[in-house]
């Protein structure tokens, strides 16, 4: 089977949704230089995530190899290849915040949302994922809730997050 066949087959893996939006994000950044980063981004952006059916046809477009879009799809902990719950909460892991109680905390997230790093919870409320310096270091530990950052966490500050963001608006 050559790439043009396999990068079809791959497609077909997609619904039509995901399908439009890989091909709205290779349209907005296929002629960018380095256009790898930003197309990723652009998907996960839209979907929340980026189907691995996508990566024939972004190597393709991009005359990279498959390997190296999963490489760089992989290497990156921001991106996702299934969708996440409804709230994605990232706990930092770095230095400072675990210094200061990141590993209780992250233990009391990990126990309160019943999931692993990585995981989502069985009503797709919340993923928990990690992530490596959050940039609020003086205000360890720190964590991103829905992409607003929060610091000085403490169990009952985090459980008070998570309940609020299950709260309908």
């Amino acid at each position: 089977m050559n790439d043009g066949a396999r990068s079809a087959a791959a497609a077909r893996t997609l619904s039509g949704a995901q399908r439009d939006a890989v091909e709205r994000a290779i349209t907005l950044h296929q002629d960018r230089p380095g256009a790898l980063l930003p197309l990723l981004h652009e998907i996960q952006d839209t979907l929340g995530f980026v189907p691995p059916g996508a990566l024939p046809r972004i190597a393709q477009v991009l005359n990279l190899s498959r390997a190296e879009v999963h490489g760089v799809l992989t290497f990156y902990h921001d991106f996702r290849t299934r969708p996440g719950g409804r709230h994605v909460l990232r706990l930092c892991r770095a230095e400072a915040c675990q210094s200061m109680g990141a590993e209780r905390l992250a233990d009391f997230a990990k126990r309160v949302l019943g999931i692993a790093f990585g995981g989502t919870s069985g009503d797709d409320a919340f993923t928990l994922e990690p992530v490596y310096c959050l940039g609020n270091c003086a205000c360890a530990p720190a964590a991103m809730l829905d992409g607003q950052v929060y610091g000085r966490l403490d169990e009952a500050r985090l459980r008070a997050l998570l309940q609020g963001a299950e709260e309908p608006t």
